[in-house]
């Protein structure tokens, strides 16, 4: 993915001022995920709860989680192991 020199790069980035959002239809003040698109294509990410940790991707890293997700790579129903029957 990102290679090390990049990710310092990207956290040596001044992001005070990049537009947060979250999902459609939620308001900051409850508990949301939100982004910020940063240069390059390298994204941003924190809890609307906890807004002082943020975690930052380059382009490579946020496409691959975007690509997975999208092949439900994370949906834990499908890294649930099954149940015996009863």
């Amino acid at each position: 993915m990102g290679t090390q020199q990049e990710k310092d790069e990207l956290y040596a980035l001044d992001i005070s001022g990049v537009e947060w959002e979250g999902p459609p239809g939620t308001s900051p003040d409850e508990e949301r995920v939100e982004i910020a698109r940063l240069p390059e294509g390298a994204v941003a990410m924190r809890s609307s709860l906890d807004r002082d940790t943020v975690l930052r991707y380059t382009a490579a890293e946020w496409e691959a989680f975007v690509l997975g997700a999208r092949d439900g790579e994370f949906d834990l129903d499908r890294h649930r192991p099954e149940e015996p029957d009863a």
